[in-house]
C-alpha cells in the first residue's frame, strides 16, 4: 500500500453495510485522487452466506467493475485475528462505515478504528452519531454517495482538519481502553468503601450524622458574574465593583474554569455555568503562546497582553485548569480543546524549577489521566515531577521543619496535596505517606492555640528560624487546606481528616483570629484578606474563587459522605 491512500471498512459482509454507495462514490474520488484505494476487509456473514451464499459480495465487484473502479478496490475474504487487523487499521488513511441501519447501537469496528485515531466517515447510525460527535469524525446521510464522494473529497484535501479529527478521535477512544474502564470501576468501589466506612463507623456517623449536618452556605454565584464579561474575569475589585484597572490574568480565568467543573458536578446553574466554563475555555487558549508553548498571564483592560510570558506558576495553574478539563468537563468539546492545550504546554514543565509549577502541574496531571489514563508521556511527566518533589522533602526537611522548603510562603498544602495524589495513582506508597506527613504537619503549624484556622500570613511568611507572620492572611490558603485535607480524607477515611478541612473553611465565616466574616453572604463575595485589625474590604475574584472552590469541595464531599438529606438513627 504504499504510496496510496487507503480508504478502509472492515467487517463481517452482508446488504446492510451499504458497501455500494461508497462504490458509487469512487468514480468522483479517483478523479480527484487517483492514487485512492479501497479495502473492504471480511468474510461473508454466516447467516448470508447460509440464505445467499456469497451472491451480495459478487454483486459488489460486478460494481465495482462497472464503475471501472476495480483496480483500485480490494476485497480480503477472510477473518483476520487481531494483530492482521491493527495492521489493516495501521495502514488506513479513512475509516468508511456506510452502514444502512439507524437503529445500530454499537459497532466493534467503529470503535476499534476510532479507539486508534482514524478519521472517519460514516452514516449517522446511533453509536456513530454519538461518537463522531464534536468533530470527532464526519456523518454523511444514509444511501448518500454523492455525499461520501463530498466529504472524503474534503478530507483527503485538508490535511489540518483531517489530523485535527484523528486527535480528536484518539483522545476520545482514550477513555473506551480496558484500563480506564477498570479506573472508573475503581473510582465507583471506592465511592462504595468510603461510604461504607462512614456508615460503619457508628461513632464517626453519629458525630457527622446522627445530629442535622453542618448546613453549608448556599452557592451565590452573583459577584463572580459581575467580576466578568465575555473576554474573562476581571482580578481585582474595589470594593464590589470591578477594578477594570487592574484587567485580566489567566491564574484567575484557571481557576474560574475548574470552578465550573466542579459546579457541573454538583448541578448548579448549568446555563450561568456553562457560559463562565466557555468564557475561561476561551481565555485559556488565547493566552496560549503556540510558539513558545508558555501561556501569557496578564491582560489589560483594553485586551493587550502586558509580559512576554507569564510565570512558571501560570503555566502549571493552567495546566491544572486543562486537566480539570479533560476529566471533569461534561462537555466534549472542551475536553477536547483542553487535551490539546495540556499536551503542547505540559514538557515545559519538567524545566521548570518552582516547586508550586510542579505540584499544579501533577494535581493537573492526576486529573487528566483520570480520563485518559493510557498516556504514556504524561505519565513519565508525573514520574519526573513526582521525583523532583520528593527529592526536595528530602534535602529540606528536618525532625521539627517537615516541609519541602525553607520557608512557608503561599499556596502551601499544594505541595502535600500534589505527592499524595501521585502516590495514590501510581501505587507508590512512600510517596502517599510523605505527602501525608507534610499535609500533618502543615496543619499542626495553621492550627490556633484556640484550635481555629490561623493560616501563614503573607506579610513576611514564615522562614525556618525566623519570626513568623500571622498576617495579612489569604484565602487561597484556607481553599489549598480545604482541598487537600479533603484529598487525604478520601484517601484514608480518617474523619479527623474532614475535620480539618471544615476547620479551614470555616476561617471563611468567622471562626478565625479576628472573628470576622470574610464571605459576603449579601454579595456572594470574598473579602481579599485578613489583617491584624480588620479585613480586607475589596472583594476580588481570586479571594472571591477561594471560597466558591472551598465550598464546592466542601458540598461534593458531604455528598458523598451522605446520598440522603436527614439524619439516620445510629446505635450508641
Amino acid at each position: 500500500m504504499e504510496g496510496r491512500v487507503v480508504l478502509l471498512t472492515f467487517g463481517l459482509l452482508s446488504p446492510n453495510k451499504g458497501i455500494e454507495h461508497v462504490l458509487n462514490a469512487l468514480p468522483r474520488i479517483l478523479a480527484e485522487f487517483p492514487e485512492v484505494v479501497y479495502i473492504v476487509l471480511g468474510a461473508t456473514h454466516p447467516n448470508e452466506l447460509r440464505d445467499h451464499g456469497e451472491a451480495y459480495r459478487l454483486s459488489l465487484e460486478i460494481l465495482a467493475r462497472k464503475n471501472k473502479v476495480e483496480k483500485n478496490v480490494i476485497f480480503y475474504n477472510q477473518f483476520v485475528d487481531l494483530e492482521n487487523l491493527k495492521e489493516f487499521i495501521g495502514a488506513a488513511d479513512l475509516y468508511i462505515t456506510p452502514y444502512l441501519n439507524e437503529e445500530q447501537i454499537t459497532s466493534g469496528t467503529l470503535s476499534y478504528a476510532f479507539g486508534a485515531g482514524k478519521a472517519v466517515v460514516s452514516t449517522p447510525y446511533w453509536h456513530a452519531a454519538e461518537l463522531l460527535a464534536e468533530d470527532r469524525g464526519v456523518l454523511v446521510p444514509f444511501g448518500d454517495a454523492p455525499a461520501v464522494a463530498r466529504e472524503v473529497i474534503g478530507l483527503l484535501r485538508d490535511d489540518t482538519r483531517r489530523h485535527a479529527i484523528r486527535k480528536n478521535a484518539y483522545r476520545i477512544g482514550r477513555e473506551m481502553i480496558w484500563s480506564n474502564v477498570a479506573q472508573l470501576y475503581m473510582r465507583s468501589f471506592e465511592l462504595a468503601r468510603i461510604e461504607g466506612a462512614a456508615l460503619s463507623r457508628k461513632s464517626l456517623t453519629g458525630k457527622m450524622l446522627g445530629q442535622k449536618p453542618r448546613e453549608l452556605p448556599d452557592f451565590k454565584l452573583n459577584h463572580l458574574a459581575r467580576m466578568g464579561d465575555s473576554t474573562g474575569v476581571f482580578q481585582h475589585a474595589i470594593f464590589s465593583v470591578p477594578n477594570f484597572s487592574e484587567g485580566y490574568c489567566t491564574d484567575d480565568n484557571a481557576r474560574a474554569f475548574i470552578l465550573a467543573a466542579l459546579l457541573s458536578e454538583l448541578g448548579e446553574e448549568a446555563e450561568c455555568v456553562r457560559t463562565l466554563a466557555t468564557t475561561c475555555a476561551a481565555f485559556l487558549h488565547h493566552a496560549f503562546d503556540f510558539k513558545s508553548k508558555r501561556f501569557h498571564n496578564l491582560m489589560s483592560f483594553d485586551r493587550r497582553w502586558l509580559d512576554e510570558q507569564g510565570s512558571e506558576d501560570c503555566q502549571g495553574r493552567a495546566l491544572w485548569a486543562l486537566g480539570v478539563g479533560v476529566g471533569r468537563s461534561p462537555y466534549p468539546s472542551f475536553r477536547s480543546m483542553a487535551g490539546q492545550l495540556f499536551a503542547l504546554a505540559l514538557p515545559a514543565l519538567t524545566e521548570f524549577t518552582s516547586p508550586r509549577a510542579w505540584a499544579f502541574g501533577l494535581i493537573g496531571i492526576h486529573e487528566y489521566l483520570g480520563r485518559l489514563r493510557g498516556d504514556s508521556l504524561v505519565n513519565q511527566t508525573r514520574e519526573t515531577l513526582t521525583s523532583k518533589l520528593m527529592d526536595l522533602f528530602e534535602r529540606s526537611s528536618q525532625p521539627d521543619w517537615r516541609w519541602f522548603e525553607e520557608e512557608l510562603s503561599y499556596d502551601n498544602a499544594k505541595l502535600a496535596h500534589a505527592l499524595m495524589v501521585s502516590g495514590r495513582a501510581t501505587g507508590q506508597r512512600e510517596v502517599f505517606e510523605r505527602g501525608l506527613e507534610a499535609l500533618r504537619w502543615l496543619t499542626e503549624m495553621q492550627t490556633s492555640e484556640q484550635g481555629h484556622f490561623r493560616p501563614i500570613g503573607s506579610n513576611g511568611f514564615y522562614r525556618r528560624g525566623g519570626e513568623r507572620a500571622n498576617f495579612d492572611q489569604q484565602p487561597i490558603e484556607a481553599q489549598a487546606t480545604v482541598s487537600a485535607c479533603l484529598e487525604a480524607y478520601r484517601a484514608t477515611s480518617d474523619l479527623w481528616w474532614y475535620e480539618q478541612a471544615q476547620r479551614a473553611f470555616d476561617w471563611f465565616i468567622g471562626w478565625n483570629d479576628l472573628g470576622l466574616e470574610l464571605y459576603s453572604p449579601e454579595t456572594g463575595g470574598c473579602r481579599d484578606g485578613l489583617h491584624v485589625d480588620r479585613v480586607n474590604r475589596n472583594q476580588g475574584t481570586e479571594s472571591t474563587l477561594a471560597f466558591l472552590l472551598s465550598l464546592s469541595e466542601m458540598r461534593l464531599a458531604q455528598n458523598m459522605l451522605t446520598s440522603f438529606k436527614e439524619p439516620i438513627a445510629t446505635e450508641e
